[in-house]
């Protein structure tokens, strides 16, 4: 399974290369490119592979927070689908300090009759349209070890 939409592969390294402020140049030379064939792959005239992308992705620090923030409703939509209301983020994403290699952490209020599974499906589905692991708790069955993290937890 890939990890990033490779259709969106032009507005996923143009984003990642704005939100880390370089230019085609420095994100190029931070991924072992030259600049020409970075901007073909930025304005799709160049086809670009799961790993190639990934690779550009990663020299660009793609962060969590860009696809959460660009997704939001789609995942407000998907959270009630499965029987969520008021999604929420907390963690590294809503702290500014996410990275590359970090996950997506959502708080969730079920709905009576949604269970386990259902939670695992909304998770998969966001992870899926983000390209990042996603961690998503229950409101009403918060472990201890995550108390205190998301009392900071915000709406998308």
């Amino acid at each position: 399974m890939r990890r990033f939409n490779i259709d969106a592969a032009p507005e996923l390294i143009r984003a990642a290369r704005r939100d880390a402020g370089l230019t085609q140049t420095q994100l190029a030379e931070r991924a072992g490119l030259r600049q020409p064939s970075l901007a073909q792959m930025e304005s799709g005239r160049r086809s670009v592979s799961d790993e190639m992308l990934e690779r550009v992705l990663r020299a660009a620090d793609y962060r969590p927070s860009i696809p959460l923030a660009a997704h939001a409703d789609e995942i407000s939509a998907s959270a009630r689908a499965h029987g969520f209301a008021n999604p929420r983020v907390f963690g590294s994403a809503l702290r500014g300090e996410d990275t590359f290699d970090s996950d997506i952490d959502l708080l969730v209020t079920p709905a009576p009759g949604t269970d386990l599974f259902d939670l695992a499906l909304f998770a998969a589905e966001v992870e899926e349209l983000t390209g990042f692991p996603v961690e998503a708790v229950a409101d009403t069955s918060v472990p201890d070890a995550l108390k205190s993290a998301v009392r900071e937890a915000v709406p998308l």
